[in-house]
This record gives structure tokens, C-alpha cells and sequence, in this order.
């Protein structure tokens, strides 16, 4: 038993809750440097080569979990000691602190009233007007007022003891919210090209929502800089279930507990024209080792897929870059804009179409996190609430009256306030 009762005193220790915050928010950060949840190769390619702050390669990245910070097992592990700590903290002194606030202490010996923090002494010819006149400046002023014979007990701010209880509930109820949406939440990311649709399937492998992009624009600065993305979309569910939304970057759908962001851009395709032939539209892919947010493909330009040619490109605007098999610059198109000669045949490009990065998540903790912020939110404004105390007692000899207080926080804006309030009850000439 003894053994218990010292595990759950370091457990609920103000210091181990500090540090563990502490630690939590350098996890946190790492979560948010780090790219989450790529592909294992990507890391063993990024960090292999130049490690992480030159001692984390992939390999010990992938094996310490951080690619998946949030999800991994030693950060839940983490949250749960935090909530432990909150609840064993709430329990062996938060609770205990707010009954015995609840309670009422009854001093019934002015030399009680000396001991205390903030202690005044009145002569009074009618001590016992005095003490009427005090109860009610008392309750006219907010305090709760028990009274008995010759003396009195008041109180007010109750309320703020409440506070520290609040935050740890808000705190517990999120980190159990930000568990359940890491362990049981579904994300998905895809890039949808106008007219394309994403089929979600439930566990059985049925439909349950189909979701299709109508249209897809990039809002631009006068420099060509991107401002703005908006994606048109097209809900069909089970049941005729059709609807149209529009998602922009900073303003997500809301849709049956799952939640699609605007989270980046692409282009698909690309429309071009070799000579003779029909208009052919062909896929684009990235080029991340020739630059960021650049895009292309490599055409041949004879039947035999000889004298091959990269066609490079990072906007839907163009221009398009053409370079040769030996990386000389051939020529720069642009979308809809005349035929340039390439290796003795024209190439024309007709149009170049954008694709729409989505980001579908699924969190069924959400609900929890904004409870349990809410409460938190609510507790910290309570606890600013300071929990003030005061007696009175009328002496034996009929001629003084005895002034005391207690007050839990900002105990000298109550000292600077109590005499205030005595002299305002309490006429000094009687």
C-alpha cells in the first residue's frame, strides 16, 4: 500500500506533468519539421544521403517512428502518462481542494481571526450595527453571507475552485480525442484531374461516397504567383444522394464525419500536336531532381521512339520548356500559341490541365478534441476567478469588532480591497 501511495504522489508531482508537456511539445515540433506519413523509400532517399541534424538517417528515422510522430507508440504513450498524471493530480488534491472550499469554516474566537493572513480590529460603540451593516455591504457586493450570533462568515469566487478541475478534464478529454482520432482516423491524399472521380468504400467494400471534381482553378497574383485554389465538387451517396460544393485552401467540406481540405495542386496532362496527328493528351509527372513544382514528360518525335525530346513545365500557363536529348534548349510553347519546329516536325501544345490535391480525413476523435478544448478553455477563465474568504466576529466586551480574510490568489489586491469594505460597512464614530 505504502508502495502505491508513492507511486501515485510522483505520478500526480507538478513537475512530471511540466516535463512531460515539455516533451510532448519537442515531439510536437519534430511532428510538424518532419514530413508524416510518406512512403518508406522517400526517407531512406532524403535522409540516407544527408541524415537528419547529422546523426538520424532514414533508416533510424523510419525505426524511432518519427515518420509517423503523432501515431507512433512511445507518443501515445506519452499522452497516456500525461492523463494519468491529470487524473491521480485531480484526484489526491484538486477534488479534495474544492471541498474543502465547499465547506464552511467557522471561527468562533477572535484570536482565531489573528492568525490569518489579513486580520483588523474596530472599535465600535454598537459593534453589533456594525456587524449588520457589514452582512449587508456584503451581499449587496456579491458575497454569500452566513451569519449566527455575534459573528459572521462570507465567502465569494467559489467558482474559481472549479477552474483547475475543468482544465485537467479538458486536457484528459482532448488527449483522449487526439488518440482515438490517431488510432481509429482514416487520411487519404489525392490529386483529381477535372472530370475524374475517387470511389470511398466502407469496410465491406461498398460505396459510400463517390466523389467527383466538376472544376478546378488556380487564382493568381499579377506576378503568376499562386493565391488561391478552389475545387468544384460533386458528392453522390447512397440513397440519390447529390450534392455540390465548393472547397478552397482555409475553408474545408465538412461531409458525414469526414472532412476534405484543399491541400495542393498539380498538373495532369498535357495536350499536345506532333506534326500531323490528332491532339494527344498525355499524363505529366514531377521532376523533383530538376526543381520544385515542375512538371513534364519525354515525347519521341520520330515512330521508331527515337530523337526523344523533355517537355518541362510549371504552370498551368505555361511556357513550355523543350529541350533536346543533349539538354540543349529547343523551344518555349505556349498553351494555345503557335507550332515551334522540333527536329523538323511541328509541336503544337493545345492545353495543359491542372489537377486538384485533396486531402480526405476521417477523425472520430474530433468531437473530443473540441470538447475537451471548450472545457479547458472554460476552466482556465475560472481559474483567474480568486476564491475569497472573510469573518467577523463581534467581541465579548461589546466594544470592537474583529475583521478577518483569506484569499487564495492576488492576495494584495484583497488587502488593498478589505479595508475599503470595512470602512464602507462599518461607521468608525459609533
Amino acid at each position: 500500500m505504502t508502495a502505491l501511495r508513492r507511486l501515485a504522489a510522483l505520478l500526480s508531482d507538478l513537475r512530471l506533468a511540466i516535463g512531460l508537456l515539455l516533451l510532448i511539445a519537442l515531439a510536437s515540433a519534430i511532428g510538424t519539421i518532419l514530413p508524416q506519413g510518406e512512403a518508406p523509400e522517400l526517407y531512406a532517399e532524403r535522409f540516407n544521403a544527408t541524415p537528419w541534424l547529422g546523426l538520424i538517417n532514414g533508416d533510424r528515422l523510419l525505426a524511432l517512428q518519427l515518420d509517423r510522430v503523432y501515431s507512433s507508440a512511445w507518443f501515445l504513450g506519452l499522452l497516456a502518462w500525461l492523463g494519468c498524471s491529470l487524473i491521480l493530480c485531480s484526484w489526491r488534491r484538486q477534488w479534495p481542494a474544492l471541498q474543502a472550499a465547499l465547506r464552511w469554516i467557522d471561527y468562533q474566537d477572535p484570536r482565531q481571526l489573528s492568525k490569518l493572513a489579513l486580520a483588523e480590529s474596530i472599535t465600535s460603540s454598537d459593534p453589533e450595527a456594525a456587524l449588520r451593516r457589514l452582512t449587508r455591504a456584503l451581499r449587496q457586493t456579491g458575497w454569500t453571507v452566513q451569519e449566527d450570533d455575534k459573528r459572521l462568515r462570507a465567502r465569494r469566487g467559489t467558482v474559481g475552485r472549479v477552474g483547475p478541475l475543468l482544465v485537467h478534464t479538458g486536457l484528459v478529454l482532448l488527449m483522449l480525442g487526439a488518440t482515438w482520432g490517431a488510432l481509429g482516423g482514416h487520411r487519404l491524399e489525392r490529386f483529381l484531374a477535372p472530370g475524374r472521380s475517387l470511389d470511398l468504400l466502407d469496410r465491406a467494400g461498398n460505396s459510400q461516397l463517390t466523389l467527383t471534381l466538376n472544376r478546378f482553378a488556380i487564382e493568381r497574383d499579377p506576378a503568376g504567383r499562386p493565391e488561391q485554389f478552389r475545387s468544384n465538387l460533386l458528392l453522390e451517396g447512397p440513397g440519390s444522394v447529390r450534392e455540390e460544393r465548393e472547397i478552397s485552401v482555409n475553408h474545408p467540406l465538412r461531409y458525414r464525419g469526414m472532412t476534405i481540405y484543399q491541400a495542393d495542386w498539380s498538373l495532369a496532362t498535357i495536350t499536345v500536336q506532333l506534326g500531323h496527328s490528332p491532339q494527344l493528351q498525355l499524363p505529366l509527372r514531377s521532376f523533383p531532381e530538376l526543381g520544385e513544382q515542375l512538371w513534364g514528360l519525354v515525347l519521341p518525335t520520330r515512330p521508331d521512339g527515337s530523337q526523344p525530346v523533355l517537355m518541362a513545365v510549371g504552370s498551368e500557363q505555361g511556357p513550355v520548356q523543350v529541350f533536346g536529348s543533349g539538354g540543349d534548349a529547343l523551344a518555349s510553347l505556349r498553351p494555345g500559341g503557335e507550332a515551334a519546329d522540333i527536329n523538323g516536325l511541328p509541336l503544337r501544345v493545345w492545353s495543359i490541365l491542372p489537377a486538384s490535391g485533396l486531402l480526405l480525413k476521417r477523425d472520430p476523435g474530433v468531437p473530443l478534441v473540441y470538447l475537451g478544448f471548450a472545457i479547458t478553455l472554460v476552466g482556465g477563465a475560472l481559474s483567474m476567478v480568486a476564491t475569497r474568504q472573510l469573518w467577523a466576529i463581534q467581541d465579548a466586551d461589546g466594544h470592537r469588532l474583529h475583521v478577518a480574510g483569506l484569499c487564495n490568489r492576488n492576495l494584495g489586491g484583497f488587502a488593498r480591497d478589505l479595508p475599503h469594505l470595512i470602512n464602507t460597512a462599518v461607521d468608525r464614530r459609533d
